[in-house]
């Protein structure tokens, strides 16, 4: 077995793969969010994406597709056709010290548009950006990454990841930091993000033909569809009432045996284990009106889809059109905003209301425009714009049918995505509505869209030497020829790494053992031959170091390092001491950077031994801490990772004012004193990992650490408070 580093000469060569057509093909690229592999209708769904299905049955479906897990790291590597720590970002929006680790696309990159203007084309890109910093108001006074200074002509969309899609945050035309309400150049009846952005990708296509006809068009469409918060309209949500009422196994089973008909799974392989028990739900209705809101977002993505096919073909594009359609990552199982019993829905406005020229910072809002707090917890109804909620981990893995994992994870579960490509120029006949069942990867749409427009990838650009290329073109298989690859694919994210060669996945969990698996046989990773084939294992490890050391993947673990490098980056890091008084939230990109550190939390309060609530919590149900009252004790609670949770306790017996000191040290140790008593320790199960979600301080709060935590507010007479990560 070879041992396979980066690219060669060969793909560092300055001539296209393929000869272009006469005129330069348009070319559109579609990108959905925190979607499984079944989530549309010709991969297995039950949802209805009639013009998805379209292109898929008139183009090609590639089954054995890849991305890089997460959403940042993927429209990296998508848009530079590199690897993602090659472009900087290994990780999240976060500068980690480390140059594949710096929360920004660098300077030895390209983007496609970059790299498609030499060849006359003009340039656009709707929706999410998020390979810049752009969570704080701070971070937002960098434009120097953003759409326009990375070779888009128009840009209309969010620089941060996540946000309401009643009101996005990072929310901007072109250069200018706009928000829905003050836009004069958009304001529809009622904004709904994924609405806005299927219009402006309209918008964008009809005026390309009538002021640019000339030149061929690059569109970059970046949905946020179906993203947390489980925001949609109720129009949408009433087509998807009652069809989930079954539960997780009768819809994962269906999906089954519809990708078994559609030919997209192979069925000898066994699906991976259903994770959610439906007769153990103590909430169904919730459940269901989850999966219904999210089948909505999808529902609605393919409708501005539809609506965007529609203006290319009344433009007389479409035969020269090309268009990909691929996801960011797997279904997501993280459980924001799950984490309580839910609060009741506030009768009026709590808190001042917003103008419309106030933008909103940050993931999680912490309210409307109109001034009424956004609910969170297990058991609000999720859709509205009081309302922030993720689907959850067991329909996560209904997404992800047949795979294990999910989003964040390098199983299948986590990586692999739908794509779908559709060129009536490009695609012979005789290939329409074919499977394509050769792997691929995102750095190769980079590759592609050089090949078909007949131009070359530069070795420089703006004085900057440029990372040589790392995908190779898709387009012999449009016409069913072999794509010519020279070297495995490989994959890192979170620790967890994993490399594919022919029909073996060598695949890990961070700090774990690789496991080996044959991906024709055993695609849904459940028969692990690590043992029988040692010798295999230990070629494909080391072919998989090799990669990692030249794709600046290393050091593994730089992604959860204590300091930043560079300020304006997501997240706190440098700083060692935060101080918050009640009614406090600090979104996560603000919050304490408690991720693998031993912290301190200490809290002035008043209280009596019958007081019960949460002072302070940072995280969320997978992940986190929690400092709480409950039944005369006040309680430390830790999840460092998922089913690790430590907790110490100490009484409290009298009513006043009271000092405590809870400590999570650098071995684990959960320590906590309260007043005068005795210092108490419990021995942990280490540091907290990765938190998913904000930190607040005596309002309405996530369960934090332990799934034991049923408080649903926070405690608000508190005098004083500290979080200080050491």
């Amino acid at each position: 077995m070879c041992l396979w580093g980066l690219s060669g000469q060969e793909v560092r060569a300055a001539t296209p793969v393929g000869k272009a057509p006469a005129a330069r093909p348009n070319i559109i690229i579609i990108l959905s969010d925190d979607m499984g592999y079944s989530d549309i209708g010709c991969y297995g769904s039950e949802i209805e994406t009639p013009h998805l299905d379209a292109l898929a049955a008139s183009g090609l479906r590639f089954t054995q597709f890849y991305n890089t897990a997460r959403c940042c790291p993927t429209r990296a590597s998508l848009l530079t056709g590199l690897n993602p720590h090659q472009a900087g970002v290994g990780h999240m929006m976060e500068d980690r010290g480390h140059e594949g680790y710096r929360g920004r696309l660098n300077r030895r990159c390209v983007t496609i548009a970059e790299a498609l203007k030499p060849a006359g084309y003009r340039c656009y890109a709707v929706g999410k950006w998020h390979v810049t910093p752009g969570a704080t108001a701070k971070a937002l006074e960098d434009t120097s990454n953003w759409p326009l200074q990375r070779g888009f002509d128009r840009y209309y969309g969010t620089i941060h990841g996540a946000g309401s899609y009643w009101d996005p945050s990072s929310l901007v035309r072109d250069n200018k930091l706009i928000t829905a309400f003050n836009d004069p150049e958009y304001q529809p009846e009622v904004f709904y993000y994924t609405d806005a952005i299927s219009d402006h990708a309209v918008r964008f296509v009809r005026e390309h033909a009538t002021q640019n006809s000339g030149q061929p068009f690059f569109l970059y469409v970046a949905y946020t569809a179906a993203h947390w918060p489980m925001h949609a309209k109720e129009s949408d949500i009433a087509k998807y009432r009652g069809r989930y009422d079954a539960g997780y196994a009768a819809v994962r089973q269906a999906r089954w045996e519809k990708q078994k008909r559609l030919g997209v799974v192979d069925d000898r392989w066994s699906p991976a284990p259903l994770v959610g028990d439906w007769g153990k739900v103590k909430d169904r209705a919730f459940e269901a009106r989850c999966m219904e809101v999210y089948a909505a977002m999808v529902d609605c993505m393919d409708q501005g889809i539809g609506r965007l096919m529609q203006a290319v073909r009344e433009t007389g594009q479409w035969d020269n059109t090309l268009v990909f359609y691929l996801q960011d990552n797997g279904g997501c199982a993280e459980n924001i905003g799950r984490g309580t019993n839910a609060p009741a829905r506030a009768a009026q406005a709590t808190f001042q209301p917003m103008d419309k020229n106030t933008p909103q910072y940050g993931s999680v809002p912490r309210q409307t425009r109109d001034g009424r707090p956004v609910r969170q917890g297990y058991g609000v109804m999720p859709g509205g714009p009081d309302t922030y909620i993720a689907y959850g981990r067991d329909w996560a893995n209904v997404s992800n049918t047949p795979f294990r994992e999910y989003k964040h994870w390098v199983h299948e579960g986590g990586i692999a995505t739908p794509l779908i490509v559709h060129w009536p120029a490009g695609i012979p006949p005789s290939s329409r509505g074919r499977l394509e069942k050769q792997p691929g990867q995102l750095m190769d749409i980079m590759a592609t869209c050089l090949d078909v427009a007949g131009t070359t990838y530069p070795a420089e650009y703006q004085g900057n030497a440029i990372t040589p290329l790392e995908g190779v073109s898709l387009r012999p298989a449009f016409s069913g020829k072999s794509v010519k690859r020279s070297q495995p694919l490989c994959w890192e994210h979170e620790g967890n790494r994993a490399i594919r060669e022919g029909k073996w996945k060598l695949v890990a969990k961070e700090k774990q053992p690789w496991e080996l698996y044959d991906m024709e046989r055993d695609r849904t990773e459940l028969n692990d031959l690590a043992a029988k084939y040692p010798q295999r294992v230990k070629e494909m490890a080391a072919a998989w170091e090799a990669w990692a050391a030249k794709a600046q993947v290393l050091p593994l673990g730089a992604w959860r390092l204590k300091e930043a490098g560079a300020a304006g980056g997501e997240g706190a890091l440098g700083q060692k001491r935060f101080e918050l008084k009640s009614g406090d939230s600090l979104p996560r990109a603000q919050a304490p950077a408690i991720a693998g550190k031993p912290f301190r939390v200490v809290v002035q309060f008043e209280a009596a031994p019958a007081d019960q609530g949460v002072l302070v919590a940072q995280g969320g149900s997978s992940l986190g801490y929690a400092v709480h009252m409950s039944e005369g004790q006040f309680h430390f609670v830790v999840r460092c990772r998922q089913k690790a949770v430590a907790e110490v306790g100490v009484p409290l017996s009298t009513a006043g004012q009271h000092l405590a000191v809870a400590v999570l040290s650098e071995k684990g140790t959960l320590s906590l004193k309260l007043d005068q008593q005795e210092e108490r320790k419990v021995a942990g199960q280490g540091l907290i990992e990765l938190t998913q979600d904000k930190c607040y301080r005596g309002w309405e709060v996530d369960k934090g650490a332990a799934d034991t935590l049923t408080h649903i507010h926070g405690y608000s007479r508190t005098n004083h408070e500290q979080v200080c990560p050491t």
